[in-house]
């Protein structure tokens, strides 16, 4: 790996520690990315290009004429089998949820009302009836979801509640004389809103709502409604048009309230409860909690899906302001012949390659993610365990790559100056429409508690039935010292000793900073400090006789870091894990370089906490910014083929004046 001195000049090839500067293998790097999905990828690409006009389109179209084309895009990248490939065959699909994850990811290098469109209608929509209807709802729909002839939402968010979809406002009540169930919403706040295909397109929705039988609650469960015929709207249905948004305006995002409308009994998605049509409730989960739960771990892709895709549209700014700094010049800093190139810059480095050497750790992040998902979804692996350590990652992953990539596009947008802010340069776009990542499919923070939560009460057997607030009680009952065992903490420093060398007081002089067990160590250590001392707060305040709530809200920052923490490891052992199954070689050393500058970074980033803990000396910590700095000087002269690497198509780049012609 990497060492602590390099030349002044980048462009030196070895260096007198022996040093020597790699060649990078673009193609090949590329299909480490691209992993088992190649070809579905590649396929997409293809279509992005082929349809790299909409990008345009977003800027000249007025909106109802954009949110058109939008729709047609669709529809035509349906007919090409990118969209339906998590479907089963039976119904026009490709029977593989690992390839339509491969395929909703790299999507996210185009337009992104166009990948959003598609994530309502084949993700959401579609997604809702295949995993939570039975045969009879997929007979009867999936076939005309996959090629888009009948479009759909997915309609649970609410006004007044947001993230908490347990208290939903709207109610289904059973009526077994008709046997049909009445949807009506209860209040202007339990509207739903927000809903991609609600304002125009949408004839379906799949309604969530409180389901009330014979005077008796059942808890959230989702119904098939009709909302639009012939582009009219149903008896007892109104909608509203969201109207502009901040982005993603080639989406019909609307509201939809509604006033007595009925729907037959069949219209219950009840793959884990139905209603008799006497009147009888019946689930095999006996719990309403338990089945809530159950019923939303099943629609874990959809948040899988924005995650990859943050990561992704990360991809398409990190290359653009990238390709931009090695042909803009700015300054006679070395010679009085030319100006300097931007990347040649210590603090454009700087600026740049942490955000390149993050997106790949996200990037072979989310790759263990989608392969969980694909093994849970196809049958592979069919653990209730392994579903909550899956609910959890997704989750933590999701929040992770959606904020880097609000984070990563300023930053690009920056990077690139006035040139950066002109709309045709795709910054202007990708701002917009990503910003909202952050909180659909989830808000991160509430994301990162049920992260928390996870490694709080080790997926208990009672997992689903615990708010936070039952979080709270759980492990004060547990005890502490139960979690500080099962967590390992009180190992934690023999093991360090084991990994490392010198004693307890000197480990982390000693050790290389570019030894990927130092750094792991590192991130286990704050990960296993903050999660115990978040359970010693929360047992403190029970045993204080606080209000769990209390508890909760005074601990919350605390425990959302541990989340945090414990996810940043994750992403570092993908990083390492990939990186080390590499043969020995150049491509080795390049993935080395960025996964090193990646670990120094996360260590740099919270080194006042090291610092508090005990872990990071000063000195250690100015040896550790000395060698991000070596670092990002020896990835110089490979950054040009690592953005190439990351597979964005010319086309979906737009800005010719940063990124140059085709090569």
């Amino acid at each position: 790996m990497a060492t602590d001195t390099v030349p002044p000049d980048a462009t030196v090839a070895e260096n007198v520690d022996g040093y020597q500067q790699p060649q990078v293998d673009v193609g090949s790097l590329r299909q480490l990315l691209d992993g088992r999905y190649v070809d579905v990828r590649e396929m997409v690409r293809r279509n992005l290009s082929d349809y790299a006009a909409v990008l345009e389109d977003a800027e000249t179209m007025g909106h109802d004429e954009f949110r058109e084309r939008v729709k047609d895009v669709t529809v035509a990248m349906a007919a090409t089998g990118q969209t339906g490939l998590g479907f089963p065959e039976a119904y026009g699909g490709g029977g593989d949820i690992g390839a339509s994850l491969a395929a909703f990811e790299t999507l996210a290098l185009g337009d992104l009302s166009v990948l959003v469109k598609v994530g309502v209608q084949f993700g959401l929509f579609g997604g809702a009836i295949l995993q939570l209807g039975t045969e009879r709802h997929h007979e009867r729909y999936l076939a005309d979801i996959v090629t888009g002839k009948l479009m759909g939402c997915f309609a649970m968010t609410e006004t007044g509640h947001g993230s908490n979809v347990q208290a939903l406002g709207t109610v289904a009540t059973y009526d077994a004389q008709a046997q049909e169930f009445v949807i009506e919403t209860t209040s202007e706040e339990a509207g739903k809103d927000y809903i991609g295909n609600a304002a125009v397109h949408g004839e379906l929705a799949v309604v969530f709502a409180q389901l009330e039988v014979a005077g008796e609650s059942h808890g959230v469960h989702a119904f098939v409604v009709p909302i639009r015929s012939g582009g009219t709207p149903c008896d007892g249905v109104r909608i509203e048009d969201d109207g502009l948004k901040m982005g993603l305006n080639g989406v019909d995002n609307g509201r939809l309230w509604f006033s007595g409308v009925r729907v037959p009994r069949e219209a219950l998605l009840n793959r884990f409860a139905d209603v008799t049509p006497e009147g009888t409730y019946e689930s095999e989960i006996d719990s309403d909690n338990k089945r809530f739960f159950t019923t939303l771990g099943t629609l874990v892709q959809g948040r899988v899906c924005v995650g990859g895709a943050g990561i992704n549209a990360a991809k398409v700014a990190i290359t653009i302001a990238t390709k931009y700094a090695l042909r803009r010049r700015q300054f006679e800093a070395t010679s009085d012949a030319e100006e300097e190139l931007l990347l040649d810059y210590g603090m454009h480095q700087r600026r740049l390659f942490p955000l390149l050497a993050r997106t790949y750790a996200l990037h072979f992040a989310q790759e263990v993610v989608a392969a969980q998902v694909h093994e849970i979804f196809s049958g592979t692996v069919d653990e209730e365990i392994a579903r909550r350590q899956l609910e959890s990652r997704a989750a933590g992953t999701k929040a992770l790559g959606t904020w880097h990539a609000t984070r990563t596009i300023q930053e690009c947008r920056e990077a690139c100056g006035g040139a950066g802010y002109l709309a045709k340069n795709r910054f202007a776009a990708l701002k917009a429409d990503t910003d909202v990542f952050t909180t659909f499919e989830g808000d991160n923070h509430v994301l990162m508690q049920l992260v928390a939560k996870g490694l709080l009460t080790d997926y208990s057997s009672g997992f689903e039935e615990m708010d936070q607030f039952g979080m709270v009680k759980f492990v004060a009952e547990l005890g502490v010292e139960t979690i500080i065992e099962r967590t390992g903490v009180h190992k934690l420093l023999e093991r360090i000793k084991d990994v490392l060398p010198g004693d307890d007081d000197g480990w982390d002089q000693d050790a290389g900073l570019l030894d990927p067990d130092y750094q792991l160590t590192m991130l286990r250590f704050r990960e296993e400090h903050m999660l115990s001392g978040a359970a010693r707060r929360l047992k403190r305040g029970m045993d204080q006789g606080m209000n769990p709530g209390e508890v909760f809200s005074r601990v919350q920052d605390h425990v959302i870091g541990s989340a945090h923490a414990h996810m940043e490891r994750l992403v570092l052992e993908a990083f390492v894990e990939k990186t080390q199954a590499l043969p020995e070689g150049d491509q080795r050393v390049a993935l080395s370089l960025l996964c090193d500058l990646h670990a120094l970074c996360v260590i740099e980033s919270d080194a006042a906490w090291f610092m508090e803990h005990g872990r990071l000396t000063i000195q250690r910590s100015k040896a550790i910014s000395r060698e991000i700095n070596s670092l990002c000087r020896k990835i110089r002269p490979l950054a040009g083929d690592l953005v190439d690497a990351l597979g964005v198509p010319h086309a979906m780049l737009r800005a010719p004046d940063l990124v140059g012609p085709v090569a």
